[in-house]
């Protein structure tokens, strides 16, 4: 049973997802926060899977909130999803960078709200595709942070074109189909890639791709 924090300023937009998420089989929502503060408290009590966290919130903003969980390693298990009102949420990369696994518009489709929250327990699909891949090419692309291609020098060559392959947005099946192996051993690859650089999920495995200069924005394949 995957658990969900719900962790959102708006009583109305929690309620709607609360009913969604709870009718599934192998969905419960854990509880929810009206703020920042809150949001913490209750991932120190209920130990959820997955918090779904608007960025605006009173007391403390969801991106600090994100900053906060994603460095305490007792929540090292806990994946943190970012809802924003807008596509070109300006804070969207800076909470992918802070740590979060993904981003979702809050009007987003039913269906891809529950792909969303199996794909990040799962750790294995970028969220938002078609959406998310333009939003972090762009704020890569504006990353006032120094490039890390030093941190390049740690993989093998497959390792650096399996991560540029992520880069682009491609699944481990896909990566699989274009570098012609099993989905498997593309999921090794990527996974030992991860570790290698230290990202704790895919998401940030993406910003690296791009702050490091092995994937340019517009390069989608």
């Amino acid at each position: 049973m995957i658990r969900v924090l719900l962790a959102d300023d708006q009583s109305l937009v929690r309620a709607g997802f609360r009913a969604l998420l709870d009718a599934q089989p192998d969905i419960e929502v854990a509880g929810e926060a009206a703020d920042g503060e809150e949001a913490l408290r209750r991932v120190r009590e209920l130990r959820p899977d997955v918090v779904l966290m608007d960025i605006r919130m009173p007391r403390l903003d969801g991106l600090a909130a994100t900053r906060r969980i994603t460095s305490a390693a007792d929540f090292a298990e806990v994946k943190v999803v970012m809802l924003t009102t807008f596509e070109l949420d300006e804070y969207v990369f800076e909470a992918i960078r802070a740590g979060a696994s993904g981003f979702l518009v809050k009007d987003t489709e039913p269906d891809e709200l529950l792909r969303a929250v199996r794909a990040v327990v799962a750790g294995d699909a970028l969220l938002s595709p078609g959406v998310t891949r333009r939003l972090i090419a762009e704020f890569a692309a504006r990353s006032k942070e120094p490039a890390t291609a030093d941190a390049l020098a740690r993989l093998t060559e497959r390792e650096r074109e399996v991560m540029a392959l992520v880069g682009i947005g491609l699944s481990n099946e896909e990566i699989a189909r274009r570098l012609v192996v099993s989905p498997l051993t593309a999921k090794t690859h990527v996974s030992r890639t991860m570790v290698k650089l230290g990202a704790r999920d895919r998401a940030q495995l993406v910003v690296l791709a791009y702050e490091s200069g092995l994937v340019r924005p517009g390069w989608f394949g």
